[in-house]
């Protein structure tokens, strides 16, 4: 997926976010973090800190990365279990960021479409930073794209 610019920073025109309660927090400074950038920001819950299971949500934000053709971002406690329901849906390859590394190599090698976060564990100025690297970082292609390829079950 290549992510549709709008130009201020190459960042991307939309981005969708999608939480449980434990990474609720993280996602509302990172929602706030990218209205400031001027991007067009989907917000599809959760809206507070009150418990709710995150499998139906995450996968109402994967729905809409794949229909608005836009990159992702899901939060959760650590961010572990929202990387793997996420990964389930056909057409979401996300991928666990907890450094500016692992948010470049995701998008270069791997061609990650959302980032997940672990709200528990990451502090929201590093969350930044590693969300301005996932947002601007373009897949490198070349040997890596037959990998990428192969990652969807046939």
């Amino acid at each position: 997926m290549t992510f549709l610019y709008h130009g201020a920073m190459d960042l991307p025109a939309r981005v969708v976010l999608a939480t449980d309660h434990a990474g609720f927090a993280l996602k509302e400074a990172m929602k706030v973090f990218l209205i400031g950038k001027g991007v067009d920001v989907i917000d599809v819950g959760t809206f507070s800190e009150k418990p709710v299971d995150y499998p139906p949500v995450i996968r109402k934000g994967c729905a809409a990365v794949l229909e608005q053709k836009c990159p992702g971002i899901v939060f959760g406690g650590s961010g572990n279990g929202e990387a793997m329901v996420a990964n389930k849906m056909p057409g979401i390859r996300c991928a666990l960021v907890y450094s500016k590394e692992t948010a470049e190599l995701a998008r270069q090698h791997n061609n990650a479409n959302v980032m997940s976060l672990g709200g528990r564990f990451t502090d929201p100025n590093a969350a930044k930073q590693f969300v301005e690297v996932f947002l601007t970082t373009d897949f490198e292609g070349g040997r890596h794209k037959k990998r990428v390829e192969d990652i969807e079950l046939k």
